[in-house]
């Protein structure tokens, strides 16, 4: 079993500090096995919204919560979007004697229903599948290729994990978005994750994807933007530099987990993955993933100019500007687009992650970072 130690010790914090802990990740990435470990599925406190009896019992939701005592966990809370109003004011409640962790898929629903309903009440934590920190440095090669899904990392061979990885796509398209709401097409969601996968670590063509699907370009974006709710699309959005160059502002679009994109693009195994032409692209995904996990970066943007300049990943931290680049290679090098984007944006320092052993300076304001060293010590992208 896989300890995830930093996720638990994020939500004992966090549960100390608000009255909803509002935890959000994709399904299937281990949300619920985090949750009975604070409590216990049998426990009358545990509402499982996928389970007929605790929907049943939420019929009438003031009188099945208003009486309960610590901890309550209510697990898939998107699926019942009326419960937010209830759970605000039970929390303002004089002396309250109840704390909640809700536990969700949908990432964008439930921030817009707590922002609305739950504002300054809760805290909210996003999480993914398996981090390196969590499996260790060793397993680089085997996460990358399988993805950090628990149940596809762990599958006792190659075949069983792609299978896997194969129905949890199925599943979120043909069950769970439509249990959502989402009256889209299950194929023409898949169609698009497919055209995701193949600009994957590009800049996005709606256009392109429009003409592909024979839609309208706003059609293109509500999917795009379902599939980003649903955790399994990120959109890295551009930052804005107030420079007279002209700066790329449309996103890039990357799919989260490496293991879906392989499957996506039909990629089997690790001979398969490293002749691929999207093996630079599949890692900078892995590594932009594994960076805003481990790094607790969630506001992350990519900087570039229509002269050909970029970096891959712009961060902030107390003030501070901060640049990735990310190099699949055995020795990184100060490239021009780095040069150009430490003077432009004024960065204060720039990491080259790339997949070796050696921790060394590349400039005054340059370190070349080998990936391991973020999960030795999570937190020390930057020394």
């Amino acid at each position: 079993m896989v300890i995830r130690t930093h996720i638990l010790d994020s939500i004992r914090s966090a549960l100390g500090r608000a009255p909803v802990v509002v935890l959000s990740g994709p399904r299937q990435c281990g949300k619920t096995t985090l949750a009975r470990q604070f409590l216990s599925p049998d426990s009358l406190n545990y509402f499982d919204l996928e389970d007929p009896t605790s929907l049943a019992r939420l019929d009438e939701p003031m009188t099945a919560l208003g009486a309960l005592e610590g901890l309550v966990v209510i697990d898939e809370v998107q699926r019942r979007p009326d419960l937010f109003p209830v759970l605000r004011v039970l929390v303002d409640r004089d002396l309250s004697p109840a704390r909640f962790l809700i536990l969700g898929s949908a990432s964008g629903e439930l921030e817009r229903q707590s922002s609305e309903s739950l504002a300054g009440r809760s805290e909210r934590i996003s999480m993914g599948g398996f981090t390196l920190a969590e499996v260790g440095a060793s397993e680089q090669d085997r996460l990358w290729e399988r993805g950090g899904f628990p149940r596809s990392f762990l599958a006792t061979s190659d075949t069983d994990s792609a299978v896997w990885r194969s129905q949890f796509m199925q599943t979120l398209l043909e069950r769970d978005l439509p249990q959502w709401g989402v009256s889209v097409p299950a194929t023409a969601l898949r169609r698009l994750w497919t055209i995701v996968a193949h600009y994957h670590g590009q800049t996005w063509n709606a256009s392109d994807a429009a003409r592909t699907l024979d839609v309208s370009q706003p059609m293109i974006k509500r999917y795009l933007d379902l599939l980003t709710d649903a955790n399994v699309v990120r959109q890295l959005q551009p930052y804005y530099a107030n420079l007279k160059k002209r700066q790329v502002k449309s996103p890039k679009v990357y799919v989260r987990d490496s293991g879906v994109l392989h499957r996506l693009l039909g990629i089997s195994g690790q001979k398969d993955l490293v002749e691929h032409p999207k093996v630079g692209a599949s890692w900078e995904g892995f590594v932009i993933e594994q960076i805003i996990s481990l790094e607790r970066h969630e506001d992350a943007w990519f900087w570039a100019t229509h002269q050909g300049a970029e970096i891959d990943l712009v961060m902030q931290r107390e003030g501070r500007l901060l640049g990735v680049e990310i190099k699949r290679t055995d020795a990184p090098r100060i490239t021009p687009s780095v040069r150009i984007a430490l003077e432009d944006l004024g960065l204060e320092r720039v990491a080259i992650v790339y997949p070796g052993n050696k921790r060394y300076p590349l400039a005054a304001s340059v370190e070349a970072v080998p990936l391991r060293d973020l999960a030795e010590a999570p937190g020390r992208l930057f020394g």
